[in-house]
């Protein structure tokens, strides 16, 4: 396709210039999308310093080594500069930092902008979804959870990918389709948006226990069961909560599941593969530049404001007497598999 052909299907998809807040690897890697589909882009970073780097460098050093960025893509530590001409936003900050920095673009978002989410976990103080977050920081507004089985690295380099588009507004989703999608990343709508984000969640919490199977060298045999089981618990909690238990088993949540649980490029498999080793929780974080969504998502997912409703969920129970209550990787083996035989899909009707 031609260039002015190009530019053309962009401004028929209704969306001009994006300003994506967050300076991540994972931001970095849609900014990268959007241009590539020619839409205009300007990302804010929350480090005025890194921002300048960004725009010098012309390259994520701190979180995309080796991915070059175009010229066109503009760089802003100033929220009101950044979101200057945008007709969309798209929310690329860690769920823990989210309420503070929506907070810093309560007056910079027009109150019509629409706002893409593709952040991950759960508010330990509040239990609330990235959008609930959002929601409740600068008023209600479109949104759309952008998510799916996808790693920063590769789909910033052109290899193949998908996501979904989930959103009640099924308008506002096939723009978002329209606007992420191309060559290299397909992008399906959904109209499950709760789900999407729990499911996206909630795969972290399972994928640091694969990291811990991992750790400990158990095997083929059992990363596969703790996968399989973990991917029932996360759809017996998301139909408790609301969500439809299908989403579960499509992109947001199996395949999301299984990219956590397996790669090489995965925080929270890495970090649960560190923890079986015998490393403590502390010294990890500690050593780590990037957010480990899951770790947090574990202590939301059982604090004070959590709503489990009595879900059975021992796998993500036992991550997190694992990294918070002093419970060793091994007991949690053994107390897991001493459980009370059960039927493989109790309490969740799949029909």
């Amino acid at each position: 396709m031609s260039e002015p052909d190009s530019k053309a299907r962009a401004l028929a998809r209704g969306t001009q210039r994006v300003v994506v807040i967050g300076d991540g690897g994972w931001g970095t890697a849609l900014a990268l999308m959007l241009h590539k589909n020619r839409i205009g882009v300007r990302v804010w970073s929350h480090d005025p310093a890194h921002a300048q780097i960004l725009a010098r460098e012309r390259e994520n050093k701190r979180f995309l080594p080796g991915v070059p960025l175009p010229g066109a893509i503009e760089f802003s530590a100033d929220p009101s500069e950044a979101c200057h001409g945008a007709d969309l936003a798209l929310s690329v900050v860690p769920t823990q930092f989210l309420r503070g920095v929506a907070e810093r673009f309560e007056d910079a978002l027009p109150g019509h902008m629409p706002i893409v989410s593709a952040t991950k976990g759960l508010e330990i103080e509040t239990f609330l979804t990235p959008t609930e977050i959002l929601a409740q920081t600068i008023g209600e507004r479109p949104l759309c959870v952008l998510t799916g089985p996808t790693h920063a690295e590769e789909v910033a380099r052109g290899k193949p990918a998908s996501l979904i588009a989930a959103s009640k507004d099924e308008a506002f989703a096939r723009r978002v389709q329209a606007a992420f999608g191309g060559d290299t990343l397909r992008v399906y709508t959904h109209g499950d948006p709760r789900g999407a984000e729990l499911a996206g969640a909630l795969k972290n919490v399972i994928a640091i226990a694969a990291g811990i199977c991992d750790g400990l060298e158990l095997g083929d045999n059992a990363k596969a069961a703790l996968i399989s089981r973990g991917m029932v618990e996360m759809a017996r909690f998301g139909r408790v909560q609301g969500a439809q238990a299908a989403t579960f088993f499509g992109l947001a949540g199996m395949g999301d599941l299984m990219t956590t649980c397996y790669s090489r490029h995965s925080r929270n498999r890495a970090v649960g593969e560190r923890v079986g080793r015998g490393e403590s929780l502390q010294d990890i974080l500690a050593s780590m530049r990037m957010v480990a969504e899951g770790v947090w998502t574990t202590k939301a997912l059982f604090g004070p404001e959590s709503d489990n409703s009595g879900v059975s969920m021992p796998i993500a129970q036992a991550v997190h007497s694992i990294l918070f209550e002093g419970l060793t990787p091994r007991e949690a083996v053994l107390q897991l598999m001493q459980r009370e035989p059960a039927e493989e899909m109790q309490g969740l009707e799949l029909g």
